[in-house]
């Protein structure tokens, strides 16, 4: 192997020891103020106001993204801006949550005092708990980490990672207190295949298919004519509005496999009298996982035990729920 490929190996594999060495570290800092700060954010009638300068500032972002996807409402504001104006943004009850590997940079300097004025409470997500920002916070959340991962040890690798790390531990306690559901999760991502997971139902597809259903005393010729109209390659079988049965396309191919006449056959000769099936209010999810265990591609969809429709996977693929 060329060496220069080595040498990038060995260089990616020690970035993310160090980093996850850094996260390592952290659990020290999960303590008595941690869980302060879960509380004072879990009690407040206000926002999380979240701002920082710099690569902190991009993790502010997104520590406020995972806070109003979990239930913590939270907005950004840019350290730099928000002594250029956007300081109006903060309300009498936010909580603010500065965040900064030094804690002494001169935008943080101007931006603390101005935040004391308010009388706003402010957690420091700081990396140097001496730092002019952990003084005046009341606060801390300590974000240490021993090096960068940058060869250099300045590029910001390991310290941005531990803060997005305590964010993240934040908002998942937070949602955790909260008693926050997937139901919740799914009002605040309905888009997409995440949010379709979470709230699509069956019934919602099986109801743009068609229906297709024979009797137990029906042809095969009636069967195939059934099944190749409805294109969703089966049957149900349905005696006095009950369900009894399914055929598929393998039932027939399989009884053309064995059988040198059908003349005689009918619809209860070759239907499975066991089908699998989902009630229409399950989550279309779940009838994903029933395809996947059974190794079929339809599934029956049923309401309270009646005959529904089906269920296809070529459906979950096109929803985006594969």
């Amino acid at each position: 192997m060329n060496k220069s490929i080595d040498k990038i190996i060995e260089l990616g594999k020690s970035t993310l020891n160090i980093e996850a060495e850094s996260i390592r570290n952290m659990l020290n800092y999960i303590n008595n103020d941690f869980a302060a700060c879960v509380q004072l954010i879990y009690e407040s009638k206000g926002r999380v106001v979240v701002t920082g300068i710099g690569k902190s500032a991009i993790i502010a972002q997104k520590i406020v993204a995972t806070f109003n996807s979990t239930g913590t409402p939270a907005v950004f504001m840019h350290a730099a801006d928000a002594i250029h104006g956007d300081l109006g943004t903060l309300q009498h009850d936010d909580i603010v949550i500065c965040i900064s590997k030094s804690g002494s940079t001169p935008e943080i300097k101007v931006l603390v005092p101005l935040l004391k004025t308010g009388g706003n409470k402010l957690i420091a997500l700081v990396g140097n708990i001496e730092s002019y920002l952990a003084m005046q916070a009341d606060y801390i959340l300590n974000s240490t980490v021993e090096k960068e991962a940058c060869p250099n040890n300045l590029a910001p690798t390991s310290s941005t990672t531990a803060q997005m790390a305590m964010g993240d531990a934040l908002a998942v306690c937070l949602l955790d207190y909260r008693g926050f559901s997937s139901k919740d999760f799914a009002k605040y991502h309905p888009g997409g295949a995440l949010g379709k997971k979470l709230y699509l139902k069956v019934s919602d597809i099986s109801l743009q298919n068609q229906t297709p259903q024979v009797k137990p005393d029906d042809s095969i010729k009636s069967v195939i004519m059934e099944i190749s109209s409805k294109r969703l390659g089966a049957a149900a079988v349905i005696e006095n509005n009950e369900l009894v049965g399914v055929i598929t396309d393998g039932d027939l191919r399989r009884m053309l496999e064995n059988t040198d006449s059908i003349a005689d056959l009918k619809a209860s000769d070759i239907m499975n009298k066991k089908p699998k099936k989902i009630e229409a209010d399950e989550l279309a999810v779940n009838a994903l996982i029933i395809l996947e265990q059974n190794n079929i591609t339809q599934l029956i969809v049923t309401e309270k035990g009646r005959y529904f429709g089906f269920v296809h996977l070529h459906d979950l693929l096109k929803e985006g729920i594969i």
